[in-house]
């Protein structure tokens, strides 16, 4: 099982980019789906969390700027950032708890991260 991330890049401030994440290998179910950012020597920060069901979570640094969504049927999360500002700029990582085929329990998986700058 593997999380791949995509989308980041650099725009200036106020403008959007999405974020993509697809599992792929021998996947049983997917539970919870997350966004974590991290910028050099600080720690890493929840961004925002949707369940299977599509109940959706937040940081209040990016409520009402961002928003996250997942296809079920392409085992795909994105996250949709607009209005960005310079200190949204991080790696942003995402991750899954995943049931494989062949296990008898949930993981948790990390996608590699992608870059993401805001700067003008």
């Amino acid at each position: 099982v593997q999380l791949q991330a995509s989308g980041g890049g650099l725009v200036q401030p106020g403008e959007s980019l999405r974020l993509s994440c697809t599992a792929s290998g021998s996947i049983g179910s997917i539970s919870d789906m997350r966004w974590y950012r991290q910028v050099p020597g600080q720690q890493r920060e929840l961004v925002a969390g949707i369940s299977s069901g599509g109940n959706t979570n937040y940081a209040d640094s990016v409520k009402g700027r961002f928003t996250i969504s997942r296809d079920n049927a392409k085992n795909t999360m994105y996250l949709q950032m607009n209005s960005l500002r310079p200190e949204d700029t991080a790696v942003y990582y995402c991750s899954a708890n995943i049931l494989p085929m062949s296990a008898p329990r949930w993981y948790d998986y990390w996608g590699q991260g992608t870059q993401v700058t805001v700067s003008s």
